[in-house]
């Protein structure tokens, strides 16, 4: 089996619970979540909704083939993905308190160009603190304010648009996303420019570092 198709395996199994600890994390009726097997930041998961009828496996093979299905249907296996990753979430922000001492920011979203057959939402924190972080693509793939990164809010509030608006946000074409995965780097939350992957990596621990110190300053506080 290939790693393109190995989360289709995943969603298409009757039972999930039968897979690994080491690589599934929750389930439900609707979705599972399983461990990103190279994750970009300290926590990162990928909420996967299981292959149920009406939808098929084509119409789940991403976000655009599942917005080209019948608004209603779109709107609730996205709805179920949510609400799967708000309790993703919750388990999150517990350990990180229990590990670190404090809470910092999680991201939801899709990539509108992914490397992977299957829907998957990454749940990811947003710290970006990881070995497996390489490359500019990986970087800017995840960085919330370039446009690549489609935060499942958004996505969810295209429903509440006009038609018109709701076709133009879906077509998702990926000649209009991935030059934006060859943008120059900067950090996404100060804005500096960096002139390379490994200055990046440096600077993003000493922003989450400096992050933690902040926060545990105001916990003791209180």
């Amino acid at each position: 089996m290939s790693n393109l198709t190995i989360l289709r395996s995943y969603a298409r199994m009757t039972k999930p619970e039968n897979l690994p600890p080491a690589i599934l994390f929750n389930c439900s009726e609707t979705c599972l979540t399983v461990f990103d097997a190279f994750p970009k930041a300290i926590f990162h998961f990928l909420v996967l909704p299981r292959v149920r009828p009406p939808l098929s496996v084509s119409e789940l093979t991403d976000l655009r083939s599942l917005l080209k299905c019948e608004r209603k249907t779109a709107r609730a296996v996205l709805q179920d993905l949510n609400d799967e990753a708000d309790s993703v979430k919750k388990m999150i922000q517990e350990e990180m308190l229990n590990r670190y001492g404090f809470q910092w920011q999680i991201w939801v979203g899709f990539h509108p160009a992914p490397s992977m057959e299957h829907l998957h939402l990454h749940v990811i924190s947003s710290d970006l603190c990881s070995p497996k972080l390489k490359t500019k693509k990986h970087y800017n793939s995840f960085h919330p304010k370039l446009g690549f990164f489609q935060h499942l809010s958004d996505v969810l509030s295209w429903f509440d648009a006009d038609q018109s608006y709701f076709e133009m946000m879906s077509q998702l074409r990926k000649i209009d996303y991935e030059p934006l995965l060859k943008e120059d780097l900067a950090c996404w939350k100060c804005g500096r420019a960096m002139r390379n992957m490994p200055t990046l990596k440096e600077h993003l621990q000493e922003e989450w570092d400096g992050e933690g110190r902040k926060e545990k300053a105001r916990i003791a506080r209180k």
